[in-house]
Order: C-alpha cells, then structure tokens, then sequence
C-alpha cells in the first residue's frame, strides 16, 4: 500500500538519484528470493536467446516462443509469473515484426510505379508479347517483394493475439481476486487470533533484536559497528529535525519576498522539505542496519521505515500546500479552520497507512488464517474510513468569501468530497461482508489519488504564480494568459497514467495502450498513426509559415512597387494566401504518406449530404473566389448595397466588412455582394458628380441667378472644370422657381463637405444679391365663417 504511493509519488517528483537508489535499496526484493519464486511457479521462461531481435519472421526462435506461449494460453493454471515472462517476449518479437511489415517499401513502390507505366491489360486480353513477358516478371517480383511483409504481418497478428490472450486472462485473475469473497472481519471466532498474531509479530520482532543484541554484545560485533552507526543516527536527526525546520524557517522569510523567480524558488525549497527528510529515514535505516541486531522478520521492519516515513512526510508537505497555516488562504480558499481540520486529517491518514505498512512487513512471514488476517487488517480500514468521511467534509466546505475577490462555487471539490464520503462508508462495508481485496482495492486508491490531486494543484499553482505578472495587469491577458491554463491542461493529461497505476492497472497495460496508440488506426485500407499526424501537423504548419511570410513580402515590399491599385494588391495577396494553404494541405497529406483514395466513396456521399447542408456557406465561399477574381468591389471603396452604404473595409471567404459613415460595422454575404445590385461610387477613380438643388422666389432675375450660382460652382476647388459645371433652370415649383447645380469634383468622397461648402456660399451670395429663397406658404379659406362665430358665442 505504502509502496504504491511512494511508487507514485517517485515517479511524479522524481527527487534525488541518491535518493531514489537509497529508497529502492528498502524496497526491491532479493534477487535469491525472487529466484526461488521463479523455481516455484510455472515452466520455465525461454532462454536469453530468445530475447535476441529476431532475423526472420519464421526462424525456429520465434515458433519457439509462439508455441510456449500458446502451451501457456491454454493452461489455466499457469503462474502468473510465467505469463509475464512470455508477455514480454512477445511484445519484443511484436514490437520486431511491425517494423518488418514495411520491409521492401520503396523497392515495391518502384515495381508497382513499372506496372502502372505499362498501363492496363486490354478487355481483348491480347497486347505485344514483349510488354506480356515484361508484366508477368514484374507481377513475379513484386510477390516475391511483397512476401516477407506480409509473413511479418501474419507473425505480427499471431503475437499480437497471444498478448490479448494474456491480458485478458490477467484481468480476469484481477476481477477474481476482487470478487472473491472470504471470512467476515466481524465474525468474534477470529478476534483472537488476529490479537494474538499481532501480539505473536511483535513478541517476535522482540525477542529478534534482544537476541541480536546479546549475540553482538558476546561477539564484540555491536561495539564496533556502535560509533558508525551513532554517527548515522546523529545525521538522521539533524536532517529529520535541525534541518527540515531550518529549511521550513527559511522559506517562511522569503514568502513575503516578491519576484518573478520567487514561486519556483519557494517550490525548490518545499521539495527540499520532503528530500531531506526522507534522506533524514534511509539515514535513520542505515544506522539501524549496522548495528546488525535484526533478525529475519524485525529486517522487514527496518527496511519498511524510510517508505513509511515517506508517505508522512509527504502528507506534511502536501496538507501544508492545500491546506497553508498563517495569514494567507491559499489555492483553495478556506479559511483558518478549515485548513487546520484539513492540515490534521490529512496527516493522520497518512500516519495510518504507516503502521500499517509496518505491521505488514512484520506479519509477511507469518502464516495466518485468511479470517485472522481479515480481522487484523479491517480495524485499519474502518478507522481509516472514519478519518476520510471527516477530510471529505472539510474538502466540500465552500471558500472563504473575501471583499473584492472572485470566490468559486466550489462544484468540483463539493464533488472530490462526496466521492470521499461515499468510499469511506463504502470499502469498510465491502470489507466487513468478506471482500477484503474489494476494500482495500476502493480506500487505498482513493486517498492515493486525494493525494495526486492535491500534487496536481499544487504545480499548478506554481505554474499561474510563475506566469503572473504583479507589477503590470495588462500582460496577464490576451494569448499570454491562456499558457497557464495549456499547461495545467498538460499536466492533468499526463498524469492520467499515475491515476491508472493508483487503481491497479500494470505497467505493461499503460505500454500495451502507447503501443497500439503508436501503431495508428484503420482508416479505410489506410493506416493513421500519430507519427503520420504529427508528419502532417510539421509539414502543413510550416506550409503555412511559408505562405504568411511571402504574403507578408508581397504587401509591404513588392506590390507597393506596381502600379495595382488597394484592391488589386489586396486581391493577390488573398489569392496567394488561398492557394498558398491548399498547396500546403495537400503537400501535407501526401508527405505523411495518408492514402485517401479509400475514403472516395465515403467522401463522396458525405459531400452530398454536406452540400446541401452547407450550400449558403459554399455559395458565399464561391462568390468570394468571384469578387477577388473580377474586383467589383475593393477594400476602401465605397459602395451602396441593401440600402446600406459605407467603405468596404475587408473582404473574407465568406462575407465583406462594410463601415458606414456612423462607425457601424455592416457584414454582407459575398453572395449579396455578386447577385444583388452594387453602386460603386469610386470603381476605378474617386471622380464623381454632385448635383444641388435651389430655388429662389418667383419674380427673381433668373439669368442673374443663373450666373451666381455658375461662379459658386467654378470657383469651388473640388469642382473639375473639364467638363466645366452646369447650371440647369429645372422648372417652376409650387412656390419657387427651382434650378440645379450639377459638377464633377476631384473626390467623390468628399461630396457632402462639398454641398456645405456651396449652399454656405449661395446663402451669403443670394443675401447680398437681395435674392430671396422662398419658404412654402399656404393659404386657409374657410367654408362657413358665421357658424363658427356662433359656436364661439
């Protein structure tokens, strides 16, 4: 139990080879005991020549290993040692032949390139005997090319059978094991001897170490090895004390420090908090281990004490991360109490585990009925049950609310906290009915994984506290603020194979799920793996790069030497950018080597279905092609489409952009754009024509007014003189005599400047001319006059 948890923890923080190897020492058995389990369990493994990498598909190595493999599947009581042995050859020999499958490649895609060239037999079946002859040696070699692929193949198939064999037969012995039922924990026949085999183990681990030390003592043995091991002693409590707290006492003056590298540095120095205890354990082990005092079953005591004291260490730094002391709240948010309640629960489950891991080492060689060893180990699991029950309540109370912070709701770990309820009312019940493995196999997993979460929240932590900038809030945001969160989602993902070896799946089931990852999946007749992905992911990635750069250079370096206009510098670099990606695609594909001509028909009947569902989109698409082809419209240019008018700011695949004159942005479908009716007032130039109405009162000099209002005109700067402007005497209105004012200007852009312009001038010319511009008057008659006067009276 503690073992995987340190296995985990290892392997998730990977501290110090010393370490690592010091640690290992305790934990790995000895190799003459692993021998003597090999001697015991199942036939023999195939010699070390079989693990030689095979030359040929059908050697005699092979048929040897495939035929023990085959015995072996149908045995059903062979050793799970055994069938581990034989695994892992097969995978070596399955791992040989998918790499033998691709054997000849390139001399098959030359022979097959030959045949293609001499083109296809003819219906009449009859063509040149030359090109016959030539055809059938070909078609001879390309078998022989083809033959040693495909035996690989068939030996691929073969070993790759025999593995899921294997593996299921392990997953069921696994589901067995769980399954199976024995003598209830809470039957009182049993309560004795469990009392007297714990009292047997220590009695006897007792009587080992007086033995060992009357016999040291007799010897002379303990007296010289006392000084070595007192000086180890002296160095395991001044790490396991001075140490620890001088390193605690040190990070606790530079959390009030502020920098960029701060985060990580106090990290470094938290870990230090778990490395040098744990070396402070093997220190403590060694020095136990030269007194040479222990026998047999108190060495498995000893050995137990630094992977025991690892996962209490280990408890102290994680509940000090999630659940700080001090003023501050930490990631979670909860306040004072809740994190001295979590602080305390968290330690004493770890405590728990412990002793039991050093009650387990001391029981391991000592034979016990099944119901005795139920009823020692389910006290454990009910206490441990009732501690968990307390940490999931203290895990689902909600944060503390703090003025001015964002405080969440708390939906995931009100989540984590019921699963922890319900597993400790849960394992110690399975338990208490007979299924011990059943129990153990639910707490045991469940805190280790309590713990991977909360190691999981703590690198997260570092990475926000890592990329937040304090002194400047704006680059906390945009692209920059999303790398934590890739990162933290990096993190989960990786750490999904700790969570599958927590939960009892085998290291070979994690490999077996990479390999089959790695082999890719059947796409059709075509094969896609990762590799094949990743090829595609480069290539199109930097076809990409590619692309953007020479657009780049075409917009700021090349095209502004031509003499295209904006919208035809615009159109070729969208063109180019078009282009520049399909050819990116397809130089993408076929370099990762995917063959899609499978897919043809599939592909095909799916485009039908996705036509017609995406007709409007494949329209608006076309039209684009359309608009940057022919350019009726261009960026800058100011059109009237739909009732809408503006300057057409950018023109996508699907829709163009259009600002009106009130800074609201108006998005038209490119299909509008090339079916509807488009007024382009600056297609090809900025020249247009103004037209201004005016009307003056009847019995105005009309030529007079005539030459007013051409002088206006002409003397205006905007206003082109070639062809000159025009002064038109339009008609007699309902109440003025109405003239027009038509002329080219320079800029059609500035038409409504240049309207203000002209009437400020008509009104100040017309005022010193004395000619008046009426206003419309109407004239009233009443019918009947007296009645209303008699109304009235």
């Amino acid at each position: 139990m503690i073992r995987r948890l340190f296995l985990v923890a290892v392997l998730t923080l990977w501290p110090l080879p010393g370490l690592a190897q010091g640690i290992g020492d305790a934990a790995v058995p000895d190799t003459a005991a692993q021998d003597t389990v090999t001697d015991m369990q199942g036939p023999a493994a195939p010699d070390a020549s079989l693990q030689q990498p095979p030359v040929a598909p059908f050697d005699e190595g092979w048929e040897r290993v495939a035929r023990l493999a085959e015995d072996l599947a149908m045995r059903p009581d062979a050793s799970l040692f055994a069938v581990n042995r034989v695994r892992a050859d097969l995978v070596m020999w399955r791992d040989a032949f998918h790499l033998r499958t691709r054997d000849n490649a390139a001399r098959l895609a030359t022979v097959n390139a030959q045949i293609a060239a001499l083109g296809a037999v003819p219906e009449t079946g009859e063509e040149a005997p030359d090109v016959a002859t030539r055809r059938a040696a070909l078609a001879e070699q390309r078998r022989a090319l083809a033959a040693p692929g495909i035996l690989a193949a068939e030996a691929h198939a073969r070993a790759d059978g025999l593995i899921r064999e294997f593996d299921a037969r392990l997953l069921q012995r696994q589901t067995a094991e769980l399954t199976k039922r024995g003598p209830s924990p809470l039957n009182p026949v049993h309560l004795g001897g469990a009392v007297a085999a714990v009292w047997n183990a220590v009695s006897i681990v007792g009587v080992e170490i007086a033995a060992g030390l009357v016999q040291g003592v007799e010897s002379g043995r303990l007296q010289s090895n006392l000084p070595r091991a007192v000086a180890l002693f002296v160095v395991a409590v001044g790490l396991l004390w001075f140490v620890r707290r001088w390193i605690t006492t040190w990070r606790s003056t530079l959390e009030t420090r502020a920098g960029k590298l701060m985060p990580v540095w106090m990290f470094t120095l938290s870990l230090a908090q778990i490395a040098v205890p744990v070396l402070g354990l093997v220190a403590l082990r060694l020095s136990l281990e030269t007194l040479d005092i222990f026998g047999l079953r108190s060495s498995l005591v000893v050995a137990a004490i630094p992977s025991a004291g690892f996962a209490v260490v280990f408890a102290w730094w994680l509940g000090g991360r999630i659940f700080p002391s001090g003023v501050q709240a930490g990631y979670l948010g909860y306040d004072r109490g809740t994190r001295r309640l979590g602080r305390a629960y968290s330690l004493t489950l770890a405590w728990i585990m412990a002793i039991g891991s050093l009650f387990d080492a001391a029981l391991q060689t000592i034979e016990t009925d099944p119901g005795v060893r139920a009823a020692i180990e389910w006290p454990v699991l009910a206490v441990m049950g009732v501690v968990l029950w307390q940490l999931g309540h203290v895990i689902r109370r909600k944060p503390e609310e703090i003025e001015g912070q964002t405080v969440s709701q708390g939906r995931l770990r009100d989540l984590v906290g019921q699963l922890c309820i319900l597993i400790a009312v849960v394992a110690p019940l399975v338990a208490a009915l007979g299924y011990g493995a059943a129990g153990r196999a639910l707490m045991v997993p469940a805190i280790m994984s309590l713990a991977l979460i909360g190691l999981l929240l703590a690198i997260q932590r570092l990475v926000h506290d890592v990329s937040r900038d304090d002194i400047n809030d704006e680059n906390n945001k945009g692209a920059f603020a999303l790398l934590p969160v890739l990162i933290s989602f990096l993190i989960y993902i990786l750490s999904l194979p700790l969570f599958a070896l927590i939960w009892g799946a085998r290291v070979d089931d994690l490999e077996e799920q990479w390999t089959r990852f790695g082999e890719g999946f059947a796409l059709g007749e075509s094969r896609i793996s990762p590799g094949d992905f990743l090829t595609f992911a480069i290539v199109f990635a930097l076809g990409y790069l590619l692309t953007r750069f020479i657009q780049g250079s075409l917009r700021k370096s090349v095209l502004p030497r031509t003499r295209l206009d904006l919208g035809g510098q615009n159109a070729i670099v969208a063109g180019f950018g078009y282009l520049g990606i399909i050819l990116a695609a397809i130089i993408a594909i076929t370099s990762a080597g995917i063959d899609l001509s499978s897919l043809a028909i599939v592909a095909g009947a799916l485009s039908v279905g996705i036509g017609f569902g995406l007709q409007n989109i494949v329209s608006n698409f076309v039209s684009g092609i359309i608009l940057l082809i022919e350019r009726p419209v261009s960026e800058g240019d100011w059109i009237e489409v739909g009732g809408k008018m503006g300057y057409v700011r950018a023109i996508s695949v699907r829709s163009t952009r259009i600002e009106t004159f009130d800074r609201t942005d108006v998005i038209v479908p490119n299909a509008d754009l090339v079916s509807n009716q488009v007024i382009n007032w600056t297609r090809g130039n900025l020249i247009g024509r103004v037209i201004l109405s005016v009307g003056v009162a009847y019995g105005s000099d009309v030529d007079k007014v005539t030459n007013i209002l051409r002088e206006i005109a002409e003397a205006h700067p905007m206003v082109l003189m070639t062809p000159p402007p025009a002064v038109l005497f339009m008609g007699f209105g309902a109440s003025s005599l109405d003239f027009e004012i038509r002329a080219i200007l320079r800029d059609v852009n500035y038409i409504m400047n240049t309207k203000s312009e002209i009437n400020h001038e008509i009104a100040k010319r017309f005022a010193a001319e004395g000619i008046e511009i009426p206003f419309a008057q109407h004239d009233i008659w009443l019918r009947n006059p007296e009645a209303l006067k008699e109304s009235k009276a």
